[in-house]
């Protein structure tokens, strides 16, 4: 229990490290795996939003907004999730003791 603890916890510290020191631009280029475009040609409403929320992080608000709008929405919402399920996990951890 006290390594998938521990796997956990470092994951949740890992990944908001690596998108920081990854560049902004890291996810600009590649194919598609957008069903709505691959099967219709037709951009949804996610569509750009790993782009937009990696420019987000680096300020970068312009390529942000032209990659998707709803990003400004949905980067707040995801570190007020985020920060709610690390402090359960350390109150869970806490009660175990």
């Amino acid at each position: 229990k006290r390594i998938g603890f521990l796997l956990l916890l470092g994951g949740m510290i890992i990944i908001p490290i690596v998108l920081i020191i990854l560049p902004p631009n890291f996810f600009d280029n590649g194919q598609t795996t957008c069903l709505s475009v691959l099967l219709f040609d037709k951009p949804c409403l996610g569509c750009g939003m790993t782009r937009a929320i990696q420019h987000l992080i680096h300020f970068d608000f312009t390529s942000a907004y032209n990659f998707n709008k709803i990003s400004f929405l949905v980067l707040p919402i995801l570190i007020i999730f985020w920060i709610k399920e690390f402090i359960k996990i350390l109150k869970k951890k806490e009660l175990q003791r």
